[in-house]
This record gives structure tokens, C-alpha cells and sequence, in this order.
């Protein structure tokens, strides 16, 4: 092997060993601008309701008296409706008349198949 031979083969490596550090620092400053400029962009300190392990923030007088509202509404309908209709859970036909069932649908046999 020549002397520009070795020459040839150790810029070749040095080249692309300068190329991955070359990567690894761009990565390296590309990561500390971008945390950099999440830091710039994050949330005002007390800016929002949090909880954790507790009962979140109470609701506003309207949503709690609306959800009063629209509970008992609800319940009205139901119970209006079971008062009224209650078909919708007995059944909503009447039950038949059983002094109108003949024989044979009682399964009980004829009085001429017993005097044959």
C-alpha cells in the first residue's frame, strides 16, 4: 500500500466520522432551540382548573340549576308515562277471557271419543 494510499483511505474516514458528529451536534442544537422555544410557548402559571385526587372546580349556578332541570324533567316524562301507560311494562294486550277457551285448546278430550 502507497503512502497516498493510506493518505486517501484516512481523509475518506475522518470525512465521514466529521459528517456524524456534524449530525450529531445539528441534532443536539435543533433539540436545546426547540426546547427553547416550548418554553416560550407554555401555559400562564394558575391560567387553568386542575385537580388530582379531589373533586374538579364546581360548576357555574346555570349549569348546576340546568342539570336540575333536566333531571327532573326526565323523571317527570318517566313517571307520567309509567302512570299513564302502564302497558309499556304489563303488556298491551288484555288477558283473554278463559270461560271462552273451548275444549280443545284446554287439551281436554271429547265427551264422544270417551263413549266410543
Amino acid at each position: 500500500i502507497s503512502f497516498a494510499g493510506v493518505i486517501h483511505r484516512l481523509t475518506k474516514m475522518l470525512a465521514s466520522r466529521a459528517v456524524l458528529v456534524g449530525r450529531l451536534v445539528h441534532r443536539a442544537l435543533g433539540r436545546q432551540a426547540g426546547a427553547s422555544g416550548v418554553l416560550r410557548n407554555q401555559i400562564v402559571r394558575h391560567g387553568h382548573d386542575w385537580s388530582y385526587r379531589v373533586n374538579g372546580p364546581k360548576p357555574d349556578l346555570i349549569t348546576r340549576v340546568g342539570a336540575q332541570v333536566a333531571g327532573g324533567l326526565m323523571w317527570w316524562w318517566v313517571l307520567w308515562h309509567l302512570f299513564h301507560e302502564y302497558e309499556h311494562i304489563t303488556g298491551e294486550f288484555d288477558y283473554p277471557d278463559p270461560s271462552q277457551w273451548t275444549n280443545a285448546e284446554l287439551g281436554i278430550p271429547s265427551e264422544l271419543d270417551e263413549l266410543e
